[in-house]
């Protein structure tokens, strides 16, 4: 199975449009009609574009040795955050990609052509809000005033307004630095921030090489979703259709795999990607993703942060988060996860 490696750079990914790209009225488009299963001989024909964050998705199928029957053709394009992957997908340069608890949030209110499809639970230790070794902050009033970096509609970004929120303040009561994470890390390190909010692997990479310590991290403030998402284009398109249904599955079992082969997932991570060792073990230790039903209760939930979002007026209007949900795929990827 032939496999074709890009990497998308952030400017790059920027000058697809964004993610204003909608329906001619401006409205959500909402799931995409679903095509029927196109024969397994015919997808020898297709080419499945996969956008993947710090080779996590790539590096984990491989280490469970799942791509090497794959029937169709993947490209893989590497993104910084779940943001710009997004703005990739609405604009159909990509397919599908694995993104956080809010990135999908951020599309669904610029109605973006996009719909997640599956989703896993992780660990909200693994998000944190870091500070130097040597910083006076020891809680999270003391963020009063102080300036955050954190990824402009990442999942940091969301527990940055819960953290805040549950200490009393708001966005407003802080400076957020909007970086995305190689700027930040050079920022952090060099004292241009007062803080950090950020996620696994990087989380590890700055306790281990810059001592950084966790002034908070996202419990109680992070529901630790992260979502396959697809662009509607691709969930109309036969071919890809029935590629995206295969590939999911092929994910969930990788997922549960990874969570019992902690030493091989973390040392195929650190060869994928360049990661030090000891990194790639301390995020892997940190706890895997686990796959989920996408049922009422994590709609749910990601419409109570999609409300915080509003509230806080980061974003304007009220966003639907159930309208970019296409729950197609539920039976097979709960046949993967009793299967494995």
């Amino acid at each position: 199975m032939p496999l074709r490696n890009t990497t998308l750079a952030l400017a790059a990914a920027l000058l697809l449009g964004g993610l204003t790209a909608c329906s001619p009225s401006g409205a959500a488009t909402g799931p995409a009609p679903v095509p029927a299963a196109v024969p397994a001989a015919d997808l020898a024909q297709v080419t499945l574009r996969v956008g993947d964050q710090k080779g996590g998705v790539k590096s984990l199928l491989t280490a469970a040795n799942l791509l090497s029957d794959v029937p169709y053709r993947i490209d893989w394009s590497t993104f910084t955050s779940g943001p710009p992957l997004l703005e990739a997908a609405s604009a159909d340069a990509i397919d599908l990609g694995r993104v956080g608890n809010t990135p999908p949030i951020f599309a669904a209110a610029s109605k973006a052509k996009i719909s997640v499809v599956s989703v896993a639970k992780s660990n909200v230790q693994r998000e944190a809000i870091l500070v130097p070794p040597d910083s006076p902050l020891r809680d999270v009033a003391s963020l009063r005033g102080k300036t955050i970096a954190v990824s402009k509609g990442s999942s940091a970004h969301g527990q940055v307004l819960n953290t805040l929120k549950r200490a009393g303040m708001s966005t407003k009561d802080v400076k957020l630095s909007f970086l995305q994470p190689s700027e930040a890390y050079a920022a952090f390190t060099q004292h241009q921030v007062d803080a950090w909010a950020i996620w696994d692997p990087y989380t590890a990479q700055a306790q281990l090489d810059a001592h950084a310590r966790v002034l908070s991290d996202g419990t109680g403030s992070s529901n630790g979703l992260a979502f396959e998402t697809a662009s509607t284009a691709a969930l109309a398109d036969p071919g890809r259709n029935s590629a995206i249904r295969d590939f999911v599955q092929r994910v969930v079992k990788a997922q549960l795999w990874a969570n019992t082969h902690h030493d091989e997932w973390a040392k195929a991570w650190a060869a994928e990607t360049g990661l030090e060792p000891a990194v790639a073990e301390k995020a892997v230790a940190a706890g895997r993703d686990v796959p989920i039903p996408l049922d009422d209760s994590v709609v749910a939930s990601e419409q109570q942060l999609a409300d915080a979002f509003t509230a806080d007026g980061t974003l304007p209007g009220k966003v639907d988060f159930a309208a970019f949900t296409d729950r197609r795929y539920g039976p097979d990827i709960e046949a993967a996860r009793s299967t494995r």
